[in-house]
């Protein structure tokens, strides 16, 4: 079956969005990338899910069932060895949604102030869903580890970058390039995998 040679972004996250349609438009997939911000009627999804490719595929099929559009959806979050995993799926919710992301972060460097460096491993985790119309299903998954640092640096990214840092260089997520950051990151590598499974579909 061949389809529209548009692809939806199943995303409200502005910069989310941004970024996933600065790595697939890099791809050079000769598709149009749309949003939900061109489907003003699309809800809220609710992530009930308990991993992070529930929550994916959750978005990816709301997406589909609107627009009957070939949807690619992503869920991701960090996840602390030291904190049990947490703030794991719930990286968006952690301390309620309207909660900001510096105070988010700043109460993490608080629950780990003192802990030395080998305690504070953790790990950005990203599983993409892309769901076509007659029901093929791709999951993609990337990882990227690192450790929680002592402090906030960089202005670059979103979410928790400015507290994640890589191990190999000391540089915090968020003081990378996008270039630099999008071949690293575990919602670039996920959506490298994507990208081989978006050729087979178009």
């Amino acid at each position: 079956m061949t389809f529209e040679h548009k692809l939806l972004i199943a995303t409200t996250n502005l910069k989310k969005r941004g970024e996933m349609a600065e790595i697939l438009g890099a791809a050079d997939l000769d598709i149009a990338l749309v949003s939900l911000a061109d489907f003003p009627s699309a809800p809220e999804v609710d992530e009930t899910g308990a991993t992070f490719l529930e929550n994916a595929y959750l978005k990816a099929a709301a997406a589909v069932d609107l627009t009957g559009l070939v949807s690619i959806a992503d869920d991701g979050g960090l996840c602390i060895d030291a904190l049990g995993g947490s703030p794991g799926v719930h990286s968006h919710r952690f301390l309620g949604m309207e909660t900001s992301f510096a105070d988010k972060m700043t109460r993490i460097l608080q629950m780990m102030e003192g802990l030395p460096d080998p305690e504070r491993t953790c790990r950005f985790q990203c599983a993409v869903v892309v769901l076509t119309p007659d029901g093929r299903r791709f999951d993609c998954m990337g990882v990227c580890e690192g450790k929680v640092g002592t402090e906030m640096r960089g202005d670059r990214g979103f979410g928790y970058d400015p507290i994640f840092v890589l191990p190999e260089s000391g540089i915090h997520m968020a003081e990378l390039s996008p270039h630099e950051k999008h071949r690293i990151s575990h919602r670039g590598k996920a959506l490298a995998q994507a990208v081989t499974a978006l050729r087979t579909i178009y």
